[in-house]
């Protein structure tokens, strides 16, 4: 235990499904050290109830604090605007309470940013995991180096990501590359099996497409017609094949995306285990969701991307890029989708994130970095 008398203190802060799903394997390797006292704070979309993955999280791990921020039924760029001050607020008040050492977050959400903003403005260190990345999204760019520039400690998934921190004034002593936590927990989880997929309403006997579409922050009109066309682009499809749509995030745009979904059968948020094992059997994935981009890449499935929510972002071969979101083109993406070489070569790392992550933060604690900052240039 290294001669310290007592373990470091690390709030790890969760907001959606979709950190959820990358922060399990962290919270883990976290938790299964003697050194490091795990301390998860739930907050953002997990508390809505309409989403209720509050529920998923609290059958895994028991919460040192919950911090409402978005209000229900209440959605928008300006709604989100007023949710990051009652996160910034409430979880300054929960990091004075619990006194962590360091609090660290993943990806570049309100969430991520509030918690970011709290720890360094309140003289703590920040640690942030898939820094560097670039994805447009909704303010994903923007957010995600902005929580960069707040954080003391940086855990890329990529030698690219972590270039990107250096080149923006980053210490290198505080770049970490450990891989997607991501892919650390992959194996574990097997295919859905026949009588699963008959549960969706899909024939095991034919190949099915997945669809997860995210709204990206574009005019509602445009955020309509792009889902309108991914569903013509389907219905025309000469590719013979089932499909299921699942349910897209609280994003500004929600509304638009499932007005252009007309009352289709939707899938609700799945557990991680039924997402990946669904992602197993599926023939490909099609949306903008940054799975198609990270876990389908290490799964060898196809991944058509449709328009800018992923721009920037690392590619391995899995993933047909479409930018021009009409049927024709999404419909010669799907042929495209269905003949294409499975390959499980990606750049996101070996799935030992979260051991590299918890490791790295052990070691740290010897001899902490310093909450100043300073450019390098």
């Amino acid at each position: 235990m290294s001669g310290l008398a007592a373990p470091w203190r690390i709030v790890v802060v969760t907001g959606c499904r979709a950190d959820w799903a990358l922060l399990r394997p962290v919270m883990r390797a976290i938790a299964s050290r003697e050194d490091l006292l795990l301390l998860p704070v739930v907050t953002g979309t997990h508390l809505l109830p309409d989403v209720n993955t509050r529920a998923e999280v609290a059958t895994e791990i028991d919460f040192a604090a919950e911090v409402p921020m978005q209000e229900p039924g209440v959605t928008g760029r300006t709604a989100d605007a007023s949710a990051l001050g009652r996160g910034i607020a409430g979880l300054a008040h929960v990091f004075g309470r619990l006194q962590p050492d360091v609090v660290l977050v993943l990806g570049d959400r309100i969430e991520a940013f509030a918690a970011a903003a709290a720890g360094s403005v309140g003289g703590r260190l920040v640690a942030h995991i898939h820094g560097g990345d670039r994805a447009e999204g909704v303010a994903d760019e923007a957010m995600r180096h902005a929580i960069t520039k707040l954080a003391h400690i940086h855990f890329p998934a990529t030698d690219q990501s972590a270039e990107r921190i250096a080149r923006m004034g980053e210490r290198g002593d505080s770049i970490h590359v450990v891989g997607s936590p991501a892919i650390d927990d992959l194996d574990s989880f097997a295919p859905i099996s026949d009588e699963q997929i008959a549960a969706f309403n899909l024939d095991a006997a034919r190949p099915f497409a997945a669809v997860l579409h995210h709204p990206a922050g574009l005019p509602d009109a445009t955020e309509a017609a792009t889902m309108s066309a991914i569903i013509a682009a389907i219905a025309e499809s000469s590719v013979s094949m089932n499909v299921i749509y699942l349910s897209p995030n609280h994003d500004p745009g929600r509304e638009s995306v499932l007005r252009a979904l007309g009352g289709r059968p939707l899938t609700d948020h799945l557990p991680r285990s039924q997402f990946i094992g669904l992602l197993r059997r599926a023939a490909m994935l099609i949306g903008n969701s940054s799975a198609g981009l990270i876990e389908a890449a290490a799964l060898g499935l196809p991944a058509i991307n449709i328009g800018p929510r992923q721009s920037g972002r690392e590619r391995a071969s899995n993933v047909i890029d479409v930018l021009d979101a009409t049927p024709e083109a999404i419909g010669a993406a799907i042929k495209d989708a269905m003949k294409r070489p499975r390959s499980t070569i990606h750049p996101y790392g070996d799935g030992h994130a979260g051991e590299r992550i918890a490791s790295t933060l052990s070691t740290l604690r010897i001899r902490p970095p310093s909450t100043r900052k300073c450019n390098t240039y």
